[in-house]
Formats: structure tokens, sequence, C-alpha cells
């Protein structure tokens, strides 16, 4: 049997033959799944407004949300960070965050505008983008204090995602009879949230809360546990509060943001 080829593939190897695929460890492979898994979800939010299933579509798309929370803590963890993840992220949230909230905005009350409407829904989306990719830079830039982490630039496609489907909060609890008939109210509301998303104002982010003091973990655990039988008991009154919080908290990010950055001046002035 001729075993040329093979003494030439070996040769050119060096005579150490690679494997064709390196192997990857499983904690790369989790946080993905996660991720996928909340891009299923934004993608079924958009079936369940296409077919008027509202409250699903809703619900849909604030399980992405939770998705999204767990696989970059999850990575995080595990230590399975990568530049892959990272991008699938992005693009996951886009679909999630930005092309879902916009089309289930649009199909419950939106279209009352006609073309109005629908480029109200693209200016979320694209805000939704936009956001995305400026926060993407931001990441490699080195010249970031580090006190600003604790801070997001504008409302994070997470938090814009909750806050673009308010309305839906208030219809589902009645406030809002008819999302057609209120199309002229909640069209500038949208364009405002998406606004808020690729704006400068600084909004407090909670990804460095890591750590809880031994005194107050039965308290925070008492708290999380209730507040998820309610949010199961009570879905749209606990998200329309949730949402009217995270608004009103942002007067106090920027006060916060302002006093780091005064703190910041004067300690650079005292070191020169």
């Amino acid at each position: 049997m001729d075993d040329g080829p093979a003494r030439i593939d070996k040769a050119l190897d060096g005579g150490t033959r690679q494997p064709r695929f390196r192997m990857v460890p499983v904690r790369y492979l989790l946080p993905n799944m996660i991720t996928l898994l909340a891009l299923c979800s934004g993608v079924t939010a958009i079936r369940f407004a296409l077919e008027a299933r509202y409250e699903l579509a809703v619900a849909s798309v604030m399980l992405a949300v939770v998705l999204d929370a767990v696989d970059g803590r999850l990575a995080r963890l595990l230590k399975g960070t990568s530049r892959f993840g990272a991008e699938l992220d992005s693009l996951a949230d886009f679909v999630n965050f930005g092309v879902a909230p916009a089309i289930l905005v649009y199909v419950w009350s939106l279209n009352a505008l006609k073309t109005l409407g629908w480029v109200i829904a693209l200016v979320l989306a694209m805000s939704c983008a936009l956001r995305l990719a400026r926060f993407n830079v931001a990441l490699d830039d080195p010249a970031r204090p580090a006190w600003a982490s604790q801070f997001f630039s504008g409302a994070p496609a997470p938090a814009g995602a909750t806050l673009a489907l308010l309305p839906l909060y208030l219809g589902f609890l009645g406030v809002i009879d008819d999302g057609h008939r209120w199309a002229l109210v909640i069209g500038p509301y949208v364009v405002v949230v998406a606004l808020l998303m690729v704006s400068r104002i600084p909004t407090f982010s909670g990804k460095n809360v890591g750590r809880i003091p031994g005194d107050r973990v039965l308290p925070v655990l008492a708290f999380a546990v209730l507040a998820v039988i309610l949010l199961i008991a009570y879905p749209w009154e606990c998200l329309t509060v949730i949402s009217l919080g995270y608004l009103a908290l942002i007067p106090v990010s920027l006060r916060a943001y302002r006093r780091h950055m005064l703190d910041d001046g004067v300690a650079r002035q005292s070191k020169g």
C-alpha cells in the first residue's frame, strides 16, 4: 500500500500532526448556550407579537433579559469569557432588546400611525444597535477611570427594552384601554427611551454587585425570594414599578456620577 502522501504530510508537519479541531473547555460553552437560549426567547417574542399573543411576547422578552444577566455572570464565574462569546452576546442583545421590542410595540400600538409608527420602531432598533456598538468600543478604552465601571453611558439595552414595553404593562393592567388609541402618546415615549439608550446620561450599573457582607446575607436572600414571588404573582404591576423606579433613579445616578468626577478632578489637582 502506497503511504507516500502520508509521509509527505508528516514531513510538512515537522513530524507532529496537530488535531484538526482543538478541544474547547465546557466552561466556554455554557455561557454561549444560555446566550443562544436568550436569542431563541427574543425571536419567539416576535412570533408571539405577530400572533397578537402580547402577554407571552412580553414574557419572552423578560426571559431574555434574565438569561442575558445570567450568561455574563456565569462566564465570569467560570472564567469562560471569550471574544466569541462577547460578539455573540452583542448580536443576541440587538435582536432581543432592539428588534423584538420594536416589533412588539409597533404591532400593539404604533401601526396606528402607519409610516410614522414604523419609523419610530426603526429608531428604537437603531438606537439599541448604536448603544451596543458604543458599549463594545468603550470596553477597550484605557483612559477610562476605575470608578466609571459603576455606571453605564445611557440606558443599557435590557433596561431600554424594559422601559420601551412600559405601555404594554399598563395596557395589561387596564390603564391603557387600547394601544392604537394611545399611539400619539406612546410614540413620543418610545422615542425618548431610544434617545436615552444612545445618550451620555450616566445610569447605575449592577455588574459590580458581587459580594454581600455576612450580616446582610439573610435579609438580601429573603428580599430576593420575595421579589421573585411578587414578580411571578403580579408580573405587570412589578414591571411597571421597576420601570418607573429606574426612571426615578436616573437623576440620582447623574448626581453620583458628577460627584465622582468632582472628586477625581480634586485628586488630580492635588497630585499636580
